[in-house]
């Protein structure tokens, strides 16, 4: 059933899916077994709704809970691929079966996308592909698109203390989305992006290459470094390239309420962040506490902080650039640079480092009541907040963040109006490199095999 039918009337779909894919189902993995090499079958891999391990399956990678609901859109089989003809195998059934492909890596997507879909699909699990191999002598690492970030890291200090990579502090993240969409962290001040260390990598095409950066050419490499892979191709894997950190960094943690003159804080903060040494990040968190003096509900500024040097350093730059602070020495800790990813990720001083090599990952929520109603009334009293703040936001430039994607900001149906609906938020991630992403999407996939509900479009000329 081609992706157009899907819109002749939601009725017809649903009546009609089930019995297709019943009797499609063994054709589909016989195709997959015939398309993958014969020493790595398929399987163990494939999980099929009457599997007792596809829920457990599916829900490991599900960081919102919002679509762990039971009216959720479910994959109709999950293929957790160990090899690369795998990929390939899905890609080739995927198109002769006219199903939509969702690809997933670590499943932080905040809409969900990698793991829904209001059309028939499956689910293309990278989580196995996850080794990592590190180059001190290169300073240099390739890295598996279905590792964690908790897991490179770790894998870079087990050999060398003095390097480490610039990239997000949350361990549970994959590698494949966090890359592809730009990867910023708390190094990004001294060394940028995660794509501004990234040297090479391996994709599968749509017809089911395997290319590196000079056989994909220039064009494709700048796409899946900050305009998000999943619209192009399917990541194998990323050759990184290692910075240098200190055998000590300082971290410091410091709280201030309305009443502890944050205001003013915040405000000069504002002027001096950019100002600062490039080994300083600031990470400025603003939340309402009930204040325990007089009950009543107060806002407090955190200013959390890395420091690439020793305490000693810190307080001199701090002393110069940011005295309103008020930062002593008791406030700074020294650590590891390892140790304090673990740190920012939000553990006690103390936790051994293996915790980033967890993959369960750390749940925070901001409404603690279950159900589908519940989420909505959540999520509709965000978008009032995003109203409100809306004056109070710069209006030159307006931008999205890409790996913060919103489906407010606009859903693309893949249909006539694909490239009109694929702007609406297209612009708002990309401004001005729209468009060349737009061109690059045509040139490697006319098809638009490679889609999602904001997946980069076509050009108009190119809808069939």
């Amino acid at each position: 059933m081609r992706t157009s039918c899907f819109a002749i009337a939601s009725f017809l779909a649903i009546f009609f899916i089930p019995f297709s894919w019943a009797t499609s189902y063994e054709d589909f993995v016989n195709c997959l077994e015939d398309n993958s090499h014969p020493s790595f079958p398929t399987s163990s891999i494939i999980y099929t709704r009457d599997n007792p391990s596809y829920s457990s399956v599916l829900q490991t990678y599900i960081r919102n809970l919002r679509f762990n609901e039971t009216t959720t859109p479910k994959p109709l089989l999950i293929i957790t691929a160990l090899h690369a003809s795998h990929i390939q195998a899905s890609i080739v059934c995927a198109k002769q079966h006219r199903l939509q492909m969702k690809i997933r890596s670590g499943g932080h997507d905040y809409e969900g996308i990698s793991y829904w879909s209001e059309n028939p699909f499956f689910v293309l699990d990278l989580f196995n592909l996850r080794a990592i191999n590190v180059s001190i002598e290169t300073e240099s690492a390739w890295v598996q698109t279905g590792a964690t970030l908790g897991e490179v890291y770790y894998r870079i200090a087990e050999k060398s203390k003095t390097h480490g990579f610039p990239a997000g502090v949350c361990p549970t993240v994959g590698v494949g989305g966090h890359f592809s969409g730009g990867g910023y962290g708390n190094m990004m001040r001294k060394y940028g992006l995660s794509v501004d260390n990234i040297v090479d990598a391996e994709v599968i095409d749509v017809n089911g290459r395997i290319l590196d950066r000079e056989a994909m050419g220039e064009d494709l490499f700048w796409a899946i470094n900050g305009g998000g892979a999943s619209s192009f191709v399917v990541l194998l894997s990323y050759k990184i390239k290692l910075v240098q950190v200190p055998a000590k960094v300082t971290v410091f943690n410091v709280t201030r309420t309305l009443e502890q003159n944050a205001t003013n804080l915040v405000y000069r903060w504002q002027h001096v962040a950019d100002k600062l040494h490039d080994d300083i990040f600031i990470r400025l968190i603003l939340k309402v506490i009930n204040d325990s003096s007089s009950g009543q509900k107060t806002i407090q500024a955190t200013f959390f902080t890395l420091f690439l040097g020793d305490s000693n350093q810190l307080l001199s730059l701090m002393d110069h650039s940011f005295p309103e602070l008020g930062l002593t020495k008791s406030d700074c800790i020294e650590m590891s640079w390892l140790e304090s990813i673990v740190y920012y990720t939000g553990f006690p001083i103390g936790t051994p480092v293996n915790a980033l090599l967890s993959r369960i990952p750390q749940y925070a929520a901001n409404w603690n009541e279950d159900g589908v109603e519940v989420a909505k009334h959540y999520v509709e009293l965000t978008r009032k907040l995003y109203d409100y703040m809306t004056p109070y936001v710069s209006k030159s430039p307006r931008e999205s963040f890409w790996n913060y994607r919103d489906l407010d900001l606009g859903i693309n149906h893949n249909g006539d109006h694909s490239y009109t609906q694929g702007a609406a938020y297209g612009i708002k991630y990309f401004k001005a490199n729209f468009n060349r992403l737009v061109m690059i999407k045509t040139q490697v996939d006319p098809a638009n095999f490679f889609r999602n509900e904001q997946s980069i479009p076509l050009l108009p000329s190119f809808r069939k």
